[in-house]
């Protein structure tokens, strides 16, 4: 189920799904430590009136969903035509404090005045642990209800609710204190421990064809004292002030974006700038960038997309770079030189903490011993820094990462070099499915060691200068030997290097080959060879203006929908097809795949992974951080933007 609001402010992040219900709850990362996570976790919502009761997720009730202008502040409506009810929120997390604040307005379009009651449910388990117990209790000095375990601390409250109750929910045959709502009343229990959720009541009397409003928030933190603090002031100072800041700080943060914006097409502004947003909000404050905080995989899938990867932290850190973001570069630099390899790798992936993320890379590969990563990660990392560095020409970049990251990440993958093809040795690719030595992952290391050579010319590090451009032109003659299928007319997926010295060939044709070569200059501009894969491309995926979707690879297994298929649609992709138009000057094939792409997106402009090419509906994981930083890219190509 996709995420079409996220809300944040680099440590609390709120997930609302498509009945506008809080689905993805974290603190005090973005991307970890997710306290409501999962299907029997979400914080229903009920109305009840004229005698009975209805939750959001019934599906009697229709949804719309968008941002206010400029600022990452939900606006969700919910209308339920035969209960003659229609729900207005406007949700925001505080930038300052951590506090996830909604202002409710309940329209009752019968004829006559209703006693209208809405019901708010809480059901969190803290730190995302089912080992450990939670407590809930009312504090009636406070009023307000208080959520805890050890360091965390949710205080749940709101103007003028009258009734609430705490219990247990998903043990002891208990399904949680929203079942107490159905008769319209609560019972007001005061506290239990274990697997807790609560409920709140605000109770309205609306006129006949008007309006009543209320106001409802969640504070987070790492005591007591401090939710109780936050909990004052809202309640003291009213919610007004936080909506009015946190819209002056996104307008203000956003102002880059929204001046390039005017450079592009009216109907792809609101998309462009939107995006730009959205790859803010799965940004932590301490450096990383996640993936998606999208946590619905966890319903039928071992993990979740709630990482840092390396590589797609990379290239999302791309466009922010042309745009001229400073901050966000150089705490996720920081983040990678704490966290890097003493041998100067990247690790597959990364909590947002910077511990190592899970992961099914292996050490042994049959006959071959390596380290189980994906080098197009440390290899993207080097490339984005040299960006980084040519956008900010800043003297004290290079004093803090050229030696202790640069230089150890630069020799590593010149030195990780398979002595009978000339090619980086094998490794996961960027799929991360296959252990081999992939075209894309070649491009990348190219691409990284020239950018890394003229990191060293600026430091006047001589010898690396020699060392690492001869590596990349090695490199380069290499792919010409073994990196284009001459008989399918499209560049090998890779090859494995086998210790007996035989070489297998994966001739499947993937996007991010296509991609990375054309992206990264790793064959001479004379070779014809991009022009054949482009057209061995679109006969392979049945490429046309009119459905431009491009699958990672042929017979793509993952979330495949159809045998029908030869592999969902991915925006990524297809915006790489856009991107390669924009280079051959040809912006309108381009815009024509990014129109494509806004008319698949959710209406708050929120992309998915993947889009199913039966019925163009989303699938995996939305948003996926990567899919918006592809959209920023593409437009800022458009525009010229370096």
């Amino acid at each position: 189920m996709a995420r079409p609001i996220v809300l944040s402010n680099g440590r609390m992040h709120v997930g609302l799904n498509n009945y506008g219900l809080v689905h993805d709850f974290y603190f005090p990362y973005v991307g970890f430590e997710n306290h409501s996570a999962g299907k029997d976790l979400r914080h229903r919502i009920g109305v009840w009136c004229d005698g009975q009761l209805s939750w959001l997720d019934d599906e009697q009730w229709q949804f719309s969903f968008n941002f206010a202008e400029n600022s990452l502040i939900g606006l969700t409506t919910a209308s339920h035509d035969e209960l003659g009810i229609k729900l207005e929120f406007r949700d925001v997390v505080d930038k300052f404090e951590h506090a996830f604040i909604r202002q409710v307005k309940v329209y009752n379009s019968f004829n006559h005045q209703r006693d209208v009651r809405v019901f708010m449910h809480q059901a969190f388990v803290i730190g995302d642990s089912r080992s450990n117990t939670d407590t809930a209790q009312y504090l009636p000095d406070n009023k307000a209800l208080l959520h805890y375990r050890g360091h965390r601390a949710f205080v749940i409250g709101g103007r003028d609710f009258d009734q609430y109750t705490i219990g247990l929910f998903g043990i002891e045959s208990r399904e949680g204190t929203y079942k107490d709502a159905e008769d319209g009343e609560l019972s007001s229990n005061n506290v239990e421990h274990g697997q807790v959720d609560s409920t709140i009541r605000f109770k309205l009397s609306i006129p006949a064809e008007s309006s009543s409003d209320f106001e409802y928030w969640i504070a987070a933190g790492e005591s007591r004292r401090m939710v109780l603090d936050m909990h004052k002031n809202l309640s003291d100072l009213g919610v007004d002030e936080y909506f009015n800041r946190t819209a002056r700080w996104w307008e203000k943060w956003l102002a880059p974006a929204i001046e390039i914006s005017y450079k592009l097409p009216e109907d792809l502004r609101t998309n462009f700038v939107n995006s730009a947003m959205i790859i803010k909000s799965q940004i932590d404050s301490r450096g990383a960038i996640i993936a998606s905080t999208d946590s619905a995989m966890l319903n039928y899938s071992r993990d979740n997309y709630s990482y840092c990867w390396p590589r797609d932290a990379a290239l999302v850190l791309w466009p922010l770079v042309r745009l001229g973001y400073d901050k966000e570069p150089r705490r996720y630099f920081k983040f990678c030189l704490d966290n890097m390899h003493p041998s100067g790798y990247m690790d597959h992936k990364y909590r947002a903490d910077g511990a190592l993320g899970s992961s099914w890379h292996a050490y042994i590969h049959g006959d071959i011993i390596a380290p189980p990563i994906q080098i197009d990660e440390t290899a993207l990392t080097i490339f984005i820094f040299h960006q980084f560095y040519e956008a900010q020409s800043d003297s004290s970049l290079l004093a803090d990462y050229y030696e202790p990251m640069i230089k150890p990440m630069t020799d590593f993958i010149a030195n990780y070099i398979d002595r009978k093809t000339g090619l980086p040795k094998a490794s996961y690719d960027l799929w991360e499915e296959k252990f081999l030595s992939t075209t894309f992952t070649t491009a990348t290391v190219y691409g990284a060691l020239q950018s890394a050579a003229e990191l060293a010319e600026v430091v006047s590090d001589a010898d690396s200068v020699v060392k690492w451009r001869t590596a990349a032109e090695d490199i380069r003659a290499a792919s010409t030997k073994h990196l284009f299928n001459n008989d399918r007319g499209g560049f090998y997926k890779g090859l494995l290097t086998h210790e007996d010295g035989n070489i297998d060939y994966d001739d499947t044709i993937d996007s991010s080959s296509l991609y990375g070569a054309f992206m990264f200059g790793l064959f001479d501009s004379e070779s014809n060879y991009i022009d054949r894969a482009i057209k061995t491309h679109d006969e392979i995926f049945n490429y046309s203006a009119q459905n431009p979707g491009i699958p990672r690879y042929e017979d793509d297994y993952y979330y495949r929908v159809s045998q029908s298929v030869t592999g969902n649609w991915w925006f990524i992709t297809s915006l790489w097809r856009a991107q390669y138009f924009i280079e051959q000057g040809d912006k309108e094939r381009a815009f024509d795949i990014v129109r494509w792409v806004k008319g698949l997106s959710l209406e708050s402009s929120v992309m998915s992974e993947q889009i199913n090419p039966l019925d163009n509906s989303l699938l995996s994981v939305a948003p996926l951080t990567w899919s918006h930083a592809e959209l920023v890219s593409t437009l800022l190509d458009s525009v010229g933007k370096d």
